[in-house]
């Protein structure tokens, strides 16, 4: 699928976008971000943090940092190509700034980010080498890369295969039925089958300058956490 056409089929669903992922992960996908944050500050050692979520959507990681940080003071901002999505995203968070951008184009400076986060956003970048190098670019040095994604594995488990099938064949038609675009839906199980394992986005990290710290799953390994370091120049 077409970049381009990706971003207006995030623009349609938008407006039950929330609803949908609440009802058809059962609001697990919470529990996944909040320890994937926790997990990522822990590594850390500053008291400041400048904060830039990618692919933010309507704001969710962004709503978990804010009520996760509580040590320390952050200054986040949020990016994402669905003008849609950021509608929503304004009217929850007045205050945030948000850039109505690609993650291959971030309007930042060079070095002026303490992290970047990406969750269930980078599985939709089509050119996923192209995001990797400019977040080296935007993150200082040992700035902490935090991505939250869907992934393909190489061997499903038992139990991965029934998450799969509901995936597969469920999925499409109860996020069909609430967003009225079950086009989007059932894109999503492609997209996973047709994404990386965890294995090959790594390789990905550290071509573009990234020592990988840590990798976590989630879900019978449908989900994983990658947490990476840019290297010093």
């Amino acid at each position: 699928m077409l970049q381009k056409k990706i971003v207006e089929m995030f623009d349609s669903i938008a407006p039950k976008y929330d609803l949908a992922n609440r009802i058809l992960s059962l609001g697990i996908d919470k529990k996944w971000r909040k320890e994937a944050i926790e997990k990522t500050i822990s590594k850390i050692d500053k008291n400041n943090l400048r904060i830039l979520d990618v692919a933010c959507g309507t704001g969710d990681m962004i709503e978990i940092w804010k009520n996760s940080v509580k040590n320390k003071k952050i200054e986040i901002s949020g990016l994402d190509p669905s003008s849609g999505m950021l509608e929503i995203a304004k009217k929850r968070f007045p205050q945030v700034t948000f850039y109505n951008k690609y993650a291959i184009e971030i309007p930042c400076e060079s070095d002026s980010m303490d992290i970047i986060s990406i969750s269930f956003g980078i599985r939709n970048v089509m050119e996923i080498q192209k995001a990797f190098d400019e977040f080296n670019r935007v993150l200082e040095n040992d700035g902490k890369l935090l991505i939250l994604e869907f992934v393909k594995v190489q061997k499903r488990s038992f139990f991965r295969k029934y998450i799969d099938f509901y995936t597969n064949k469920f999925l499409p038609k109860i996020g069909g039925i609430i967003t009225k675009n079950k086009e989007a839906y059932e894109y999503l199980p492609k997209s996973i089958e047709n994404f990386r394992t965890v294995e090959e986005l790594e390789r990905l990290l550290k071509k573009s300058g990234f020592i990988v710290n840590e990798v976590k799953y989630f879900n019978f390994s449908q989900v994983a956490m990658i947490i990476a370091q840019k290297k010093k120049n």
